[in-house]
């Protein structure tokens, strides 16, 4: 009686799982490749087929749009004369099956103006996005012909990806002048070199100013190349352009080492206070002294950066010198040189001083800078450089999670801001 009940149920079979149209289509594809011999990837594989498929299809409903009519189903009392007109084969690049042949459908009055895959284009449009990509990642324009020859069998020459990335150009002029915000909690310019071919190959440098929005985010303000030794003239003009692209006021602008910027910020924004990198200083400090030093300098100069106020760091760097004048008087004279810029974080909160007394807010971004670079040695053109800077810009942080973080950092620092400078902050709140 058991065996009776339960083999039934042995015997009764399951509903088949219905298909999706993309899951049916695609498995009519795989049916159609096994039928073949066809490989799934590969240069002659699935992947090339389909995309073959999908890119005709999508043509032939362009062109029945275009016509009115099926084809060889045209009304006999239609007004217009234009039909099909056989097609013309055409090999476009995708960066996920490679190099692709397709028949392009034509029209007798060739009035057809085709949108998937335009007149004169060769590449999809994802195939530029990659490039730039991996342009921006630090490849050579020789890396990536050569990357899309062993991946997807294509071949894409070292000037099309030169002609691809140079498309930017315009839209890095048009980042060069977009408006910024009317109020800056704190703006970083660090510098980094390139070597460009001007003639013969010379280092130049490019400075890089990331600001801080009152919102605790953070952005790139922009990229400007000196020929070094910059002074204030120069300085000037880059921040007049930040001015005239609407920053009126910046609390603090924090650098190291830049000769002419700080006696040129006052005359820009005259509430701005010009901080120095603390963590740059130190560096500096310790290639002035002996490695058996180390040890005792950075215990004896702590109490000088981490003092509660200019009057006990100042009194801190005279018991500095008392012990080690004789000895390392140029560690002095570096200190004593950078003091009026190295105190006015002293005179507020800590959360404030912990924020803007170095310029890491600008390391990692001169890290990826710095990738890029070294992968090409040097470059033929000035704006050769800056596209490829921009193009590392522009692949900053694409999925938001880095600046999440930044800001969750940033939220206790903004709120001593908005205490600090109640009188100073944009909106009409008053803290």
């Amino acid at each position: 009686m058991t065996s009776e009940l339960v083999s039934p149920r042995k015997r009764e079979s399951k509903p088949a799982r219905e298909l999706s149209p993309e899951q049916a289509a695609a498995a009519v594809m795989v049916a159609e490749a096994k039928a073949r011999g066809l490989a799934l990837t590969g240069p002659d594989g699935l992947l090339k087929l389909f995309t073959k498929n999908v890119l005709e299809t999508a043509l032939n409903e362009e062109m029945t749009e275009h016509l009115g009519h099926e084809k060889n189903q045209a009304d006999p009392d239609r007004e217009s004369t234009n039909v099909r007109n056989g097609s013309r084969p055409k090999t476009v690049v995708s960066d996920a099956a490679g190099e692709v042949g397709i028949n392009v459908p034509r029209d007798r009055e060739s009035t057809f103006e085709p949108q998937i895959v335009k007149k004169r284009q060769r590449r999809l449009t994802e195939v530029d996005e990659i490039v730039l990509s991996l342009y921006a990642k630090g490849m050579t324009t020789g890396d990536i012909s050569a990357h899309f020859a062993e991946i997807y069998g294509s071949s894409v020459s070292k000037e099309t990806i030169s002609r691809i990335t140079d498309k930017v150009v315009a839209e890095m002029n048009d980042w060069a002048s977009r408006p910024l915000d009317p109020v800056y909690v704190a703006v970083f310019i660090d510098a980094i070199h390139v070597k460009v071919r001007d003639g013969q190959v010379a280092n130049r440098p490019v400075y890089a100013a990331i600001g801080v929005t009152v919102d605790g985010h953070k952005d790139v303000l922009g990229l400007w190349m000196g020929v070094g030794g910059e002074g204030a003239k120069f300085w000037m003009s880059v921040l007049i352009d930040l001015k005239n692209r609407g920053i009126r006021d910046v609390f603090f602008l924090v650098c190291d080492g830049l000769k002419g910027l700080p006696d040129v910020v006052t005359n820009v924004w005259p509430q701005a206070i010009v901080q120095t990198c603390i963590v740059h200083l130190i560096r500096n400090t310790f290639r002035l002294v002996s490695r058996r030093d180390w040890d005792a300098v950075k215990r004896d100069i702590k109490p000088i950066y981490t003092a509660p106020s200019p009057h006990a760091a100042a009194a801190a760097l005279d018991e500095f010198e008392e012990k080690w004048g004789a000895k390392h008087a140029a560690v002095i004279r570096l200190w004593r040189n950078a003091w009026d810029e190295f105190t006015p974080f002293l005179d507020y909160d800590v959360e404030i001083r912990t924020m803007i007394c170095s310029t890491n807010a600008i390391e990692s971004l001169n890290a990826r800078y710095r990738r890029a670079i070294r992968a090409r040695g040097h470059f033929p053109t000035e704006q050769a450089a800056m596209k490829c800077l921009y193009l590392v810009t522009r692949s900053l942080d694409p999925t938001g999670t880095g600046r999440a973080r930044w800001t969750m950092r940033w939220k206790p620092v903004i709120n001593a801001f908005a205490i600090t400078f109640g009188d100073r902050w944009p909106g009409a709140e008053t803290y």
